[in-house]
């Protein structure tokens, strides 16, 4: 068994770009900066030190996740890492590793304030309403002499 899950919090280091395949399937892709801290081993003083993690986004919700995204804004993601390479121009083999986001929670509004509606992949699960609380109940009614 293998488990491919990613969840990172940070912000978009650059405006979402949004295009659209020859099929019509629309792409959304940004990049996050996630921090990470170390110690300094001259200052033995804590630092962060930011990791860039390429972020893609596909299907409708691409194009609606856009509309609310920009350079600057703090988001939650959890997805998974999808690995891939290429041939370049130039003749040079590349590779890069990402996030294909399944979901996304947007940890400030367009104007800088808190916490936005999540946008997910599927549409989210509706369970069955919580059960009653539990009737109390009576103990009288039961004999104490009886050892159990």
């Amino acid at each position: 068994m293998s488990i491919n899950k990613v969840v990172i919090t940070g912000n978009l280091t650059r405006d979402p770009e949004l295009r659209e395949t020859p099929s019509g399937f629309q792409v959304l892709s940004f990049g996050v900066a996630v921090n990470d801290r170390r110690r300094n081993p001259q200052t033995q003083q804590w630092e962060d030190y930011a990791n860039f993690v390429d972020c893609t986004m596909f299907g409708n919700r691409a194009a609606s996740v856009s509309r609310f995204l920009s350079k600057g804004s703090k988001v939650a993601i959890e997805g998974k890492l999808r690995w891939s390479q290429w041939q370049a121009q130039d003749g040079n083999k590349r590779s890069k590793l990402e996030v294909v986001v399944d979901e996304l929670e947007f940890m400030t509004s367009r104007d800088g304030g808190q916490a936005a509606p999540r946008m997910q992949a599927a549409p989210a699960q509706s369970y069955a309403p919580a059960p009653a609380a539990a009737p109390a109940i009576d103990t009288s009614v039961y004999d104490d002499d009886i050892p159990f």
